[in-house]
């Protein structure tokens, strides 16, 4: 899920978010800087996957 909001005159991008039964885990949320393009940054996107792999495993137990 992605939520985007708008707040004085910037945009906030991401707040990134997965549930794993009763759990939700906020992934990421950022700024958004670009001022064309609607692609989040690669470094974004590895961060959001690197806290994607660390919920899982603690849902997991590990």
């Amino acid at each position: 899920m992605e939520i985007v909001s708008h707040f004085d005159k910037d945009t906030y991008r991401g707040v990134y978010v997965y549930k794993m039964g009763t759990t939700i885990y906020v992934l990421h949320a950022f700024k958004k800087k670009s001022k064309k393009g609607i692609k989040t940054s690669k470094k974004d996107i590895a961060v959001i996957k690197n806290r994607l792999n660390i919920a899982r495993e603690i849902d997991k137990g590990i």
